[in-house]
């Protein structure tokens, strides 16, 4: 086996339950949905989705297929955001299109730090500006943009943000303005450069709390709906994917030992 991290091994085993649910009900593949209407056997893709996560989740934990595997991952991924995702923000910049799109993107820079840590002489000759610490900037950059929409969308729901603030916190509204604010503020910082490392730590750490505070009081309680159950797994998913982003600033390249920018 080939494990470089913590955040690594999780995120490739956060992969492969996110398939293994998406076989069994095609409702858990909810990284990839919506699918848009007009995409032709749109149930027959979520089980792909399934299977490719499945597959590529496994492939990152062995040596010789991690290279191949974060490959695929990735290159999936843009796929998915450039040909389903980002041409509807052409069209609409409602919640339920930039939400999805930002979610994609979230994912697919953590694919991308890991395709940049397992590159092999074959990507680093044919894609040498998506590998080394090229593919480590585009990477973060890629994180960057995608959570500054996660706070403009606190401000734009407050009310149905505060909601999800539990019950035993004071002051729910300044608790989704300051979030909503961190999770601009830490898009800003990754962009520019400037505390950059702690601003995606700080990210991770509040999806993770988001998690812990608000979806798994919910699980433990037993009542939880189908969009609650979603939401949970979204949060674990962009919550480990933040991780990975994270190490990405301390981490050595598996190919060549050198220190990161």
């Amino acid at each position: 086996m080939r494990i470089v991290s913590v955040g690594h091994a999780i995120f490739a085993a956060t992969m492969i339950v996110l398939g293994v649910l998406g076989v069994f009900d095609v409702a858990y593949t909810v990284i990839w949905q919506p699918v848009p209407k007009g995409v032709p056997a749109r149930e027959s893709l979520m089980y792909l989705c399934a299977l490719i996560s499945i597959a590529c989740g496994v492939g990152l934990l062995w040596q010789r297929t991690a290279a191949p595997a974060a490959r695929v991952l990735l290159g999936y991924l843009l796929l998915w955001l450039v040909v389903l995702r980002l041409p509807g923000l052409f069209r609409s910049l409602a919640v339920d299109v930039y939400w999805p799109a930002s979610r994609t993107a979230v994912m697919a820079a953590a694919a991308w730090v890991l395709y940049a840590w397992f590159a092999t002489d074959w990507d680093r000759q044919r894609f040498g500006f998506a590998t080394g610490d090229k593919g480590i900037r585009i990477a973060r950059a890629l994180y960057g943009l995608a959570i500054i929409p996660f706070g403009l969308a606190h401000f734009q729901f407050v009310k149905q943000t505060a909601a999800q603030v539990p019950s035993w916190l004071p002051a729910h509204v300044a608790w989704v303005y300051f979030t909503g604010s961190a999770f601009i503020a830490a898009g800003v910082a990754i962009l520019i450069g400037a505390y950059a490392r702690l601003a995606a730590a700080l990210s991770a750490l509040q999806m993770g709390m988001f998690l812990l505070l608000v979806w798994v009081p919910v699980a433990v309680s037993g009542s939880m709906s189908t969009f609650q159950r979603s939401e949970t797994v979204v949060t674990w998913a962009l919550a480990v994917a933040g991780w990975v982003v994270t190490e990405s600033y301390q981490r050595l390249s598996p190919s060549n030992r050198e220190p990161r920018a």
